[in-house]
């Protein structure tokens, strides 16, 4: 499990010794969660978008829409995968680009093609995550007859989401976002309500982009930190010892936890409190839980996370293809194999840190450096600890004066 140093696809983890792994015990997570890139272009141009803004301009080469061709191997490779692996479950997420932009029918035979390779032993729960700007009544009623949980990314007020949410000639895209979200909160449609998911940006208010996402009644939502790593750090995040993104975070913890927490939950926050009760984490974001997740890029490539693009050219690749590989290859690959090993993919810098167990050192595609790879602390090193800190003493504190306290809390 040495580190090698050079050029990408040298960098660790390309060395990690999956055989040997196997040897000593260690057995791979099936895949349960399959994210389809059923449309490779997007509608709104986000000056931050790990796709089209990042180091990876792999999206260049991809057809606009998968094809019904592709679209019937992968049916069939997720149906077999499961089946093979004893899976009662799949998970499936519509995902671009923009999706919607594929358009209602093309959505709709994904959806059938999907349910007709896994039914009747193996259930598929869908997904959609959407920019909102084209969610109307008729994709509301196609999600509504096949039950797809639709999520909605949103920045937060109208300032805060359109710094960055923008179309392609520059205008924002705030008011179609909330016309679309006011038609998937109707009553009709409500019990489809995802969640939203939010990218920090550290200009905006916390309070404020917290009170506006509320605003929607979301029963949950996430914050996401700006794709970066240790060559391309993200914005406002200097190589120092301050702590920008841990105290904006921090700011929506105290306002949540002392008000909604019982009601909406946040992702992020309620996977630090589950890890700090010894729980496993359901997220990529902290902990050492395996990663289970393949994609399917729209020409029928399996690649690895998707926001393995921000690294470098290439790094979610696989070779692999729907169309003559089953979904059982990615598990033997090291790249894959690293993210379902827990503490022996930290690095040293991580094993020595008291809250690497919750931490699990952040977000895989954050770790990375050019010459080490992966195995590095996150970007974000000194945010998240600060963080995991705060909610670690606030539990305690209630925990000692309250013994119910948080533990059902959220």
């Amino acid at each position: 499990m040495g580190v090698r140093s050079g050029e990408p696809g040298t960098e660790w983890p390309s060395g990690l010794d999956v055989r040997g792994l196997l040897e000593s015990g260690w057995r791979p997570t099936p895949i349960r969660d399959f994210i389809l890139k059923v449309h490779s272009r997007c509608n709104l141009a986000c000056d931050y978008c790990y796709m089209y803004e990042m180091a990876d301009q792999g999206w260049r080469r991809q057809p606009r829409r998968m094809s019904r061709q592709v679209l019937e191997w992968t049916a069939q490779r997720i149906a077999e995968h499961a089946r093979t692996n004893l899976l009662s479950k799949v998970e499936v997420v519509l995902h671009g680009g923009e999706p919607l932009l594929a358009g209602v029918e093309h959505l709709r035979h994904a959806i059938e093609v999907l349910l007709a390779a896994c039914e009747p032993d193996v259930r598929v729960g869908f997904s959609v995550q959407t920019n909102g700007v084209l969610l109307d009544e008729l994709f509301l009623d196609l999600f509504a007859e096949y039950d797809v949980s639709v999520g909605v990314s949103v920045d937060g007020d109208e300032e805060g989401h359109d710094r960055h949410r923008r179309r392609a000639d520059g205008r924002g895209s705030y008011r179609a976002v909330r016309d679309g979200l006011e038609s998937l909160t109707r009553p009709r449609y409500r019990h489809l309500f995802g969640g939203l998911l939010s990218t920090v940006e550290l200009r905006n208010d916390p309070i404020a982009t917290y009170e506006s996402l509320l605003s929607f009644g979301p029963p949950g939502m996430d914050f996401l930190l700006p794709h970066g790593n240790w060559d391309t750090p993200p914005p406002g995040r200097p190589p120092d010892e301050s702590t920008p993104y841990g105290d904006w975070l921090i700011a929506i913890f105290d306002r949540w936890y002392g008000g909604e927490a019982a009601e909406v939950r946040i992702r992020l926050f309620s996977e630090i409190i589950r890890l700090l009760f010894g729980r496993m984490s359901a997220s990529e974001a902290v902990g050492l839980s395996p990663v289970a997740v393949a994609v399917v890029e729209t020409n029928g490539e399996i690649e690895q996370v998707d926001s393995l693009k921000s690294a470098y050219e290439g790094a979610a690749g696989t070779r692999l293809h729907v169309s003559r590989d089953p979904f059982d290859a990615v598990l033997s690959l090291p790249s894959v194999a690293a993210r379902q090993i827990g503490r022996r993919a930290l690095s040293e810098q991580c094993l020595a840190c008291p809250a690497h167990e919750v931490c699990g050192g952040g977000l895989y595609p954050h770790r990375y450096r050019s010459g080490t790879g992966f195995r590095n602390p996150s970007v974000y090193c000194r945010d998240l600890f600060k963080l995991i800190s705060h909610i670690r003493d606030v539990i305690g504190r209630e925990l000692a004066a309250e013994p119910v306290g948080a533990a059902g809390r959220v």
